[in-house]
């Protein structure tokens, strides 16, 4: 069986994405709630979620975790097209310390690392170890991300991840928990405090979307 994505298609595919993003940020209005104060963090959000980092913060100072696979090769470009920086990395052990130590560099020179909590193949909504891994080493806290939308191009995919994408115009909220802070505390615990906090944000989300539809916040210029 043929591969979707491989070493003949890949740069053609690369293309392609590159090109959706960045006509897709265009058709893409984003409200933020419970935005954190300027600062360096580790965005925690669920892989579903991935696209969410259009709405995060200063996006030149945000480092994204991309897998090496040719999967990710894709993702990586299209995600640097942006304006993301980016660190490769892979499950294997070898992989994934390498990537750990690139992640704690940049968060230590005051850069912002993204993280897709139970990815990159799940299971779903399980989060795994390493944001509390990063957050201990780098310092810096650990901020939920959640994003949400009303609107009919607000679409999910059939992947195991249901991955949600705006396609064409699209009026998102997206949704920050408070910092969460890893000193003194279990990996367990830190693990259960992300999950909570996301699942959280994904419980408000319809409620503030309606509020922000009430203030009228995407009629207004940001």
């Amino acid at each position: 069986m043929v591969r979707l994505i491989n070493k003949d298609n890949i740069f053609i595919l690369e293309g392609i994405a590159c090109a959706f993003v960045n006509t897709q940020k265009y058709m893409t209005y984003i409200r933020r709630y419970n935005q954190p104060q300027d600062g360096s963090y580790v965005y925690a959000l669920w892989h579903e979620n991935q696209f969410a980092v259009y709405g995060l913060p200063n996006i030149n100072n945000v480092n994204i975790l991309i897998s090496n696979s040719l999967d990710g090769q894709v993702v990586a470009s299209a995600a640097g097209s942006l304006g993301f920086k980016i660190c490769r990395g892979s499950s294997s052990r070898k992989g994934s310390v390498s990537a750990t130590l690139q992640m704690i560099e940049k968060m230590k020179s005051g850069e912002s690392v993204a993280i897709m909590v139970d990815g990159p193949r799940g299971p779903y909504h399980k989060v795994k170890s390493g944001i509390a891994v990063l957050s201990k080493e780098s310092g810096r806290p650990i901020v939920p991300v959640h994003w949400y939308s009303e609107d009919i191009t607000f679409v999910k995919f059939p992947s195991w991840d249901k991955m949600l994408s705006p396609v064409g115009p699209c009026r998102i909220l997206a949704l920050f928990g408070d910092p969460i802070c890893v000193d003194g505390k279990m990996e367990e615990q830190v693990l259960e405090e992300v999950k909570n906090a996301l699942l959280e944000l994904e419980r408000i989300a319809p409620d503030k979307y309606k509020e922000a539809k009430k203030l009228k916040l995407w009629n207004k210029k940001q």
